[in-house]
């Protein structure tokens, strides 16, 4: 093919990809730490009242500007991702016995985080003073209704007035089912709704991303806010906040090795020794694609089909975050710890289906954007305080670390799961 040719089959194969967003994940992790230090050097003296006035709406508007493209993306991705699962799904037995053991990993994330992180909370608390991060929250918490309101509110009447009132568990069904009946319209019209909502999804993108370049500024200011108001305890809650997180998604990534030993019929300390290059490329590269190579190599060494690890393992990748429900969830259940918003059974359920359909939008994304569109409508769906999650989001590269590899250690252990019952 000629120079023209390649050109041409690029400029192709971009019309079917959502853009590169580059962020700057270490200037906000720096803006972060320099505003809590600023904060907590001036906090108590004259000098601290007349900075924060200034800085408090400038950490606010950038927030604002941070949460107004949340539906319209959610909203994008989901139609995508869900569509892309439902063509998986007609590839045939293999592909659809692989959905099926994600949909299983999923909801067992999610319980997880549900049942588990409660208990953690009451016997591993947050510092002293800790809620004192929540001075980032610009608005109060939905009101989460009664069981009868909870069914009726599962479908909106008026889908544009639910986008308005960021109501996000009708909002993330509604998306889910129009992508289902998406995917059955003929095939000029079905691509035609696709390509509308790809577009929709990269202007999107490119407009978040913007947003988050200005994000040292943005959390600067609103660290200064919190470090004036709850001191030093705000370094001790973000270290404890990235602990707890991460432990949920280190017990999703044991499970990995009971699914392999369970469902793949693969020894956990065979399982262990294959596995480690693997998770030590996802350590260093925080990518799951760039993981794949040594996957397939992990694979292999497990005696896994050929065929079955070049189908699954490329597909997974695309599809599939064994770790988003556990983690988005165990943030919003944090969060709303500090702000002493009682979770029902009704909001954590709220919470769960939300997170399991968010996770299937979100998988091609940056760590920081995908925090941001996954953890927002969960709050949102659960009566939780969307502001305290602009600061979270700077320390996000550290919990994406143990996203990384548990991704990967699930990746393999699904593969052997469906590689031995296709066996069988």
């Amino acid at each position: 093919m000629d120079d023209t040719g390649d050109r041409a089959a690029r400029a192709q194969s971009a019309e079917h990809q959502l853009v590169n967003v580059r962020l700057p994940a270490g200037w906000t992790l720096t803006g972060l730490i320099a505003g809590l230090l600023l904060g907590w050097a001036l906090a108590g003296s004259t000098v601290i009242d007349p900075i924060l006035t200034v800085t408090k709406p400038v950490g606010s508007l950038w927030l604002r500007a941070l949460q107004v493209t949340i539906v319209p993306l959610v909203a994008a991705l989901l139609v995508l991702g869900i569509t892309q699962m439902a063509q998986a799904a007609r590839a045939g037995a293999v592909a659809r016995r692989m959905l099926s053991w994600i949909a299983v990993v999923l909801i067992f994330g999610g319980l997880v985080s549900a049942f588990v992180l409660p208990v953690l909370l009451s016997v591993f608390p947050p510092p002293a003073s800790a809620a004192g991060i929540l001075s980032a929250s610009t608005g109060p918490a939905q009101e989460v209704p009664g069981i009868g309101a909870f069914v009726e509110s599962l479908v909106a009447p008026n889908i544009v007035e639910a986008a308005a009132n960021t109501s996000m568990l009708p909002l993330t069904l509604f998306f889910a089912v129009f992508a289902l009946a998406l995917v059955r319209l003929p095939a000029g019209q079905r691509d035609t709704m696709i390509q509308f909502f790809r577009a929709l999804a990269n202007t999107m993108l490119l407009i978040i991303g913007w947003v988050l370049w200005l994000a040292p500024v943005g959390v600067f200011a609103l660290a200064m806010g919190v470090a004036a108001q709850s001191g030093g305890a705000a370094f001790a809650t973000l270290a404890h906040y990235i602990l707890v997180v991460a432990a949920m998604g280190f017990i999703v990534m044991l499970g990995g090795y009971v699914l392999a030993w369970v469902a793949g019929g693969i020894n956990p300390l065979r399982f262990t020794r294959a596995m480690f290059p693997a998770q030590a490329v996802a350590l260093s590269t925080q990518s799951s694609l760039a993981s794949l190579p040594a996957m397939l190599v992990a694979a292999q060494r497990l005696g896994v089909r050929e065929t079955t690890a070049e189908f699954v393992l490329p597909l997974a990748v695309a599809i599939f975050r064994s770790t988003s429900p556990a983690m988005n969830l165990a943030v919003a259940i944090y969060v709303a710890h500090l702000a002493g918003v009682t979770l029902t059974p009704l909001s954590l359920a709220a919470g769960i289906a939300v997170a399991l359909v968010i996770s299937v939008g979100s998988v091609s994304l940056p760590g920081s954007i995908s925090f941001v569109v996954s953890i927002g409508p969960i709050a949102l769906a659960m009566g939780v305080p969307v502001g305290p999650l602009a600061l979270l989001v700077a320390v996000e590269m550290l919990p994406d670390i143990m996203r990384t590899v548990g991704n990967v250690t699930l990746d393999v252990a699904v593969t052997t799961a469906v590689d031995r019952t296709s066996k069988d």
